[in-house]
């Protein structure tokens, strides 16, 4: 008997090899989705990239460099670029340096202004020769040298000193401002009981300053700070015994009124 054959009908399935090619592509395509779940996504050029694709006006305004061959002849020229000038005459925003620039203009005419006052003042009360004062971007700094006020190696007032710390006072009531007090010494050492160091020294004068001006006086204790920096910041190279008396002093820093919180 003969084998029947099997009619073929001309259809057949995929080739065996596609088997193996789908799983490789089902495979390369997992690996890559795991890769980027794994991948960290830098946000500054993210919102870089996103925020040049919101910024529609490079597309709405600027004419394409590609030429068109029919252009629409309903192309209104807005959407064309034609007569915009967007780029010639940008829209008028206030510059951040300008900003800056007025700030510092205002802090300068207030620092000149409050100068102006202290100068005024030292001079009516005959006080130029025993205080000087001068200005730097924190305020106006008045100096109380160490001779008129304490004696070497103390903290506490002397009496010839207190007349002018009251003069300090009359004009500290007139001003609204801040005050900040600093004490400083020359770079000798010091060693004593009550003064181990010179950073002791200098802090205790400063607060000195601080406590007698507040009991003389009817003052807002959280208008003062002190401070004491020793020998740290010389007035004067310590290279003689005029440049050592002028590095042990007490200075009070009348703030200007945009420092007043950053202290």
């Amino acid at each position: 008997m003969k084998p029947r054959k099997i009619r073929d009908n001309g259809q057949s399935g995929a080739p065996k090899w596609m088997v193996t090619y789908s799983d490789m592509v089902t495979l390369i395509l997992v690996f890559f989705i795991l890769l980027f779940s794994v991948s960290q996504i830098d946000m500054v050029k993210f919102d870089a990239v996103s925020e040049s694709f919101r910024n529609r006006m490079i597309f709405d305004f600027y004419p394409s460099p590609v030429p068109m061959e029919n252009p629409t002849e309903h192309t209104s020229n807005e959407e064309s670029g034609k007569n915009s000038n967007e780029f010639e005459n940008p829209t008028a925003t206030e510059n951040v340096n300008d900003r800056d620039d007025m700030t510092q203009e205002e802090n300068k005419d207030s620092l000149d202004e409050l100068m102006a006052q202290v100068e005024q003042y030292l001079q009516n009360n005959n006080l130029n020769n025993v205080i000087s004062a001068s200005r730097d971007d924190r305020g106006v700094v008045l100096v109380l040298q160490e001779r008129i006020m304490f004696d070497t190696g103390e903290a506490k007032i002397l009496d010839s000193g207190k007349p002018f710390l009251d003069r300090v006072g009359e004009l500290l009531m007139n001003l609204p401002n801040d005050v900040s007090v600093e004490g400083h010494t020359d770079d000798r050492p010091i060693s004593s009981y009550k003064y181990p160091s010179n950073w002791e020294l200098s802090g205790a004068r400063a607060s000195s300053v601080i406590r007698y001006l507040i009991d003389e006086n009817d003052f807002d204790v959280s208008r003062f700070s002190s401070i004491g920096y020793g020998s740290t910041r010389p007035a004067a190279p310590n290279t003689s015994v005029e440049n050592w008396r002028e590095n042990r002093r007490v200075e009070m820093i009348i703030l200007e009124k945009e420092n007043e919180s950053t202290e």
